[in-house]
């Protein structure tokens, strides 16, 4: 939200902009906030390729192409004589994008394949970097990290201040409270500071809609999420000298409560939220491959001083220091075994 928040703004300066987010799906809870919607997945094309062919003493009398084999064929009839490959050159067009922003994003290795297979873009493109965690890893050309707030929504207000007050629109007010509700739970975490409700308060000001808000975050949950939350909780395992709290929910589990993966966000939520004593929050859950093969699917949330990627590093995890998301090719028991298992090694040598 705090995404959709900047892009809002930036448009209102005139400028041209695209979210970007691997593996992104909206969930549904968050439909309301403009431009959430529009997130894409992965980069659209970055470059256009240019095949550039020398035609002063050929001529061109007639030019087609076809896709054969996933391979691009370009035909070119010259009018008199040949064409050879020493009449052909290749080059590209610079990168579609003058500038990356990146938010809430402590390191470049949180984008996943986003960064991994555009390293050119990332190496070649100004970033600058917004956020409010002291792991941030300071990356940018820019940097923008201030640790006194509860979010990056606080960050991004404040910097919008400075570009221009009178930018800031119901729309973009919206958004920034929304990612500060959602971020501080409701203003309930322990980061929340004097200025954290100053803020809140001043955003209602400019039009925030709270009401909106609180509507679509906590009193739209379906019957078919609290089902699934009833199947979680009855899965639910703890271990309190470690902080570890976990569970697990089944396809069937799935199944028989209508629900998909979008309410296992919420999930989570309720999870940290009545147990306060947790600092490590992991689900796993049963999904279909794309061949239609069943994979365990883990998602892990932890608070600080713990690193969710340090604790999974065996699974391969994507995400930040605060959420991971992994899979494991097993039996959903062997799964949890071999997960739980390993997360509690880690935190031992950790603890000593």
């Amino acid at each position: 939200m705090s995404a959709s928040a900047l892009s809002l703004f930036l448009e209102k300066l005139g400028k041209d902009v695209d979210i970007i987010c691997e593996e992104f799906t909206p969930p549904k809870m968050f439909s309301f906030v403009k431009k959430v919607n529009d997130i894409k997945p992965h980069f659209p094309h970055l470059q256009k390729m240019i095949v550039s062919v020398d035609l002063n003493h050929a001529g061109l009398s007639d030019i087609s192409y076809q896709v054969r084999d996933g391979k691009l064929l370009i035909y070119i009839t010259p009018e008199q004589g040949t064409l050879s490959a020493e009449h052909v050159q290749t080059s590209s067009t610079p990168f579609t994008y003058d500038l990356i922003i990146t938010v809430n994003t402590q390191d470049l290795d949180s984008l996943g394949t986003l960064y991994h297979d555009n390293i050119d873009l990332f190496y070649k493109t100004p970033i600058i970097n917004i956020d409010h965690d002291s792991a941030n890893e300071h990356y940018g050309e820019i940097n923008h990290t201030n640790l006194t707030v509860s979010s990056t929504a606080e960050v991004l207000f404040q910097l919008k201040q400075h570009i221009g007050e009178e930018y800031i629109d119901e729309d973009i007010a919206t958004a920034l409270l929304a990612a500060m509700i959602a971020n501080t739970r409701s203003f309930k975490n322990t980061n929340v500071r004097p200025h954290t409700l100053t803020t809140a308060s001043k955003l209602m000001e400019m039009g925030a809609d709270r009401e909106l808000i609180i509507k679509h975050l906590y009193q739209t949950r379906s019957i078919r999420a609290l089902k699934l939350w009833g199947y979680a909780l009855s899965h639910l395992k703890h271990d309190m000298s470690l902080g570890l709290v976990y569970t697990l929910i089944t396809r069937d589990n799935f199944i028989h409560s209508g629900a998909t993966q979008q309410d296992l966000e919420d999930i989570i939520d309720e999870l940290i939220a009545n147990s306060p004593e947790a600092k490590i929050i992991l689900l796993l859950h049963e999904q279909l491959d794309a061949n239609g093969n069943p994979t365990i699917q883990g998602i892990l949330r932890t608070q600080r001083p713990f690193d969710a990627k340090l604790l999974t590093n065996q699974f391969a995890p994507k995400g930040t220091k605060e959420q991971v998301t992994f899979c494991v090719n097993k039996p959903l028991s062997e799964s949890e075994a071999s997960v739980v298992d390993h997360i509690r090694k880690v935190l031992r040598v950790i603890m000593q």
